[in-house]
């Protein structure tokens, strides 16, 4: 079942989406909103999966869907916590920087508090008042919890899990540094988060969903050239279930909760840092980290941030080579 929100108000319309992406229908008046579906999952899931059927069969009222009307699936949150599950990238960030990782960064999760209150839509423009900022993107998976319980073992974190999607985690990379130095975290490096249109729910994705992690390539354009072609199931450390567990050891989770995987990153073949995708590699899903291979190279970066009318385009394709959660497609302005 594929879920989005149309743009309308604050929290957007709920739909239920065809599997191609081409319609969509209504849910009952109960559930107008994403998040009004996730607090009484139990009753509105079967409901929803009715209307998704129902779809299928040409048997209810529909209309086209059109992803440049659609908000982010939740066009804001209770919560937006964001990982970093490939820790090969975190390993990369501080090789680049000349320090070593700690040993417990293997077995302990890292996680961040993102701000929630209003993200951007699929192809909405990514707002930048200053290109000296350092404006990246960064390619990431995310899942959607129901309510998880304070201390929840990895079988009732992973049982939690209703919705998969992917995400555009804008970061300013060139404010992070000084803000790190404060040592309180970060604020003003990361401004609102895009989503992909739709959501899935994991049974709908197949072999592609297994292990709490999405399997296959998870594609990055940067201006209209392919840049990523990461496989998201590889190299990474922590399994959503994981996450979502680390999240709960000292607090409840809301139902709307959404937690990303961080950013997706491969080792080469041989084991070495990634290579471009114009050189036979895997490519980067964000710009930052071809920075920090060109750094390990060469002694510094070569690749610029993003600037104004940079574009980024971000999917995953499905058995048929069709995107399975829509396309996050972006211009900075």
């Amino acid at each position: 079942m594929k879920l989005a929100s149309l743009k309308h108000g604050r929290d957007g319309r709920l739909v239920v989406v065809s599997d191609d992406l081409v319609w969509c229908a209504a849910p009952p008046p109960a559930w107008q909103t994403l998040q009004a579906a996730l607090d009484d999952w139990h009753h509105a899931e079967p409901i929803l999966r009715g209307v998704a059927e129902s779809l299928a069969h040409d048997a209810v009222p529909h209309s086209r869907f059109h992803e440049r009307a659609a908000a982010s699936p939740l066009p804001r949150a209770f919560q937006w916590a964001d990982g970093s599950a490939y820790v090969n990238h975190v390993e990369l960030v501080r090789k680049a920087r000349g320090v070593e990782m700690p040993p417990s960064f293997w077995e302990d999760p890292l996680i961040y508090q993102g701000g929630s209150d209003g993200f951007l839509g699929p192809r909405d423009a990514i707002p930048l008042a200053d290109t000296s900022w350092g404006c990246d993107f960064e390619a990431e998976v995310v899942v959607v919890t129901g309510d998880v319980p304070l201390g929840a073992d990895y079988a009732t974190a992973a049982a939690s899990i209703r919705l998969v999607g992917l995400c555009n985690d804008v970061t300013l990379r060139n404010l992070i540094p000084a803000e790190l130095a404060k040592g309180f975290g970060f604020f003003h490096g990361k401004p609102a988060t895009a989503f992909s249109p739709v959501f899935v729910t994991p049974d709908a994705l197949g072999a592609a969903w297994r292990d709490n992690k999405l399997h296959g390539q998870l594609k990055v354009d940067f201006n209209d050239a392919p840049y990523g072609r990461a496989d998201a199931g590889e190299d990474m450390t922590f399994d959503f279930a994981r996450l979502i567990q680390h999240a709960a050891k000292t607090r409840a989770l809301g139902a709307g909760t959404i937690i990303g995987s961080g950013t997706v990153s491969n080792r080469d073949s041989d084991g070495g840092p990634g290579r471009p995708v114009a050189e036979g590699g895997r490519g980067y899903s964000c710009i930052a980290e071809q920075r920090m291979v060109e750094t390990i190279a060469s002694g510094a970066p070569k690749s610029a941030f993003m600037t104004h009318g940079d574009r980024v385009r971000i999917w995953f394709d499905d058995a048929g080579g069709h995107p399975l959660f829509g396309t996050i497609e972006q211009v900075v302005a």
